[in-house]
């Protein structure tokens, strides 16, 4: 017994002489192993995460991924378990949008010191605001949605309308003025589809300067002014003055339109870029759509909401994980995993490598060019917008597109409803 003591004193000697004291008790042999959990959902878009994941692992022996499927509904919930738990998955995505709360918290890491410059550079100052809390940049964006206007090509020929090139859309006024031609018969010139109106308002009021949130005496108040409501009020004006847009279609999401928008019910649907992707696959045959670049008021300014990669804080493999980032997100990468979702990428290089992988047919030329108008907006970082928006924001603004409720009815509900 005292030989057997005596040897394993011995053993955890020298473990101790060569881990050097000091030096964290990790794995030194075999391959970093690093879990990255993917919320990639649509066929092409599986396809291009793991056929990334698969050739990084190829060609980096040294350090290993290991791809994680998770799910849109329910990733909140799993990360936070996840994260309380002491297991989170070294590399997420995720939305910047969700990103705060975590943040805050301290579960994420700050990558401000590990983004190469190349890929800063490639990402516009606003997009990279929407990941930046308190300083810290805890989520790299790569994916955007704009607001874009699918159209009739046959209804806007018939009309005399000329398509506008991808570098430069409508004004608001032109828009307008446009749905007028289009509204013959049957046909109405425009369908708002506002089953959930508050974050397209959100969002497009931008193009006017509009922010609703401001800082007022060292709190967060709403404010509507004139810019608050130049969209709510042309988008009123369309339904109930020059009466272009159809009252039927509020009620509707941008899917439930598109049988209107077919059987030519409808000349123009304003809509998410990602809209492109269900008239590829459910126009009918010979039917001819074309993509509007986003409309333009004071600017064509939008709200930016991207996808996300982030680094748990726990992860004993921070510049391991950024090297998969970076190259996950390299401009060849970033620009098939955009063409996979339909979405916007965020980096210059990866616009232009998508515009050559589709051609530009498809709106995609319209998409690349409108990630410049992405921007962080005020509601991103405002703490109680999700109750302000459910309770408050949402119904008063279905209240005023029904034309149930006047213009400064709508501003006076909007701006009691919130208590910062």
């Amino acid at each position: 017994m005292l030989r057997r003591l005596a040897v394993a004193a011995a053993l955890l000697l020298g473990l101790a002489a060569c881990s050097g004291g000091n030096a964290p008790q990790e794995e030194t042999s075999g391959p970093v192993k690093l879990r990255f959990l993917s919320l990639a959902w649509q066929k092409e878009s599986l396809a291009a995460n793991k056929e990334i994941v698969t050739k990084w692992n190829a060609e980096h022996p040294d350090i290993q991924i290991e791809y994680v499927q998770g799910d849109w509904n329910s990733v909140h919930d799993q990360l936070l378990t996840s994260f309380e738990g002491g297991d989170a998955p070294d590399i997420f995505h995720y939305e910047a949008a969700a990103l705060g709360e975590f943040s805050k918290q301290g579960y994420l890491a700050d990558l401000s010191s590990l983004v190469s410059s190349e890929l800063k550079g490639q990402i516009a100052p606003g997009v990279w605001d929407t990941t930046t809390f308190d300083g810290k940049v805890t989520g790299v964006p790569f994916l955007l949605e704009s607001q874009v206007v699918i159209a009739n090509k046959k209804l806007l020929d018939a009309a005399g309308i000329a398509v506008p090139p991808a570098t430069g859309g409508w004004t608001w006024d032109e828009f307008q003025a446009n749905a007028q031609k289009l509204t013959a018969g049957e046909t109405f010139g425009v369908a708002w589809a506002l089953k959930s109106p508050t974050n397209r308002v959100m969002n497009l009021s931008l193009n006017f300067g509009g922010k609703f949130f401001y800082e007022e005496g060292g709190k967060t108040v709403v404010k509507v002014t004139d810019a608050e409501k130049a969209v709510p009020q042309r988008i009123h004006d369309m339904l109930y003055v020059s009466k272009t847009a159809s009252p039927a279609a509020l009620g509707m999401s941008g899917a439930d339109s598109l049988p209107g928008f077919f059987g030519g019910k409808y000349a123009m649907l304003p809509g998410s870029v990602s809209l492109r992707q269900q008239m590829v696959e459910q126009a009918p045959a010979g039917f001819e759509w074309v993509t509007i670049p986003p409309l333009k008021g004071a600017s064509s300014q939008q709200a930016a909401n991207p996808q996300t990669l982030s680094i748990s804080e726990d992860s004993k493999a921070k510049k391991q994980a950024m090297q998969f980032i970076e190259y996950f997100l390299n401009p060849a990468n970033m620009a098939t995993l955009a063409k996979g979702d339909w979405l916007v990428p965020t980096g210059k290089k990866a616009n232009d490598e998508l515009v050559k992988l589709t051609g530009g047919k498809q709106g995609w030329d319209v998409a690349a060019d409108s990630a410049a108008d992405l921007t962080i907006s005020a509601f991103q970082k405002v703490n109680g917008y999700p109750e302000w928006k459910s309770k408050h924001a949402t119904p008063a603004l279905q209240q005023y597109f029904a034309d149930k409720i006047t213009l400064e009815q709508l501003a006076k509900q909007l701006e009691d409803g919130f208590r910062g």
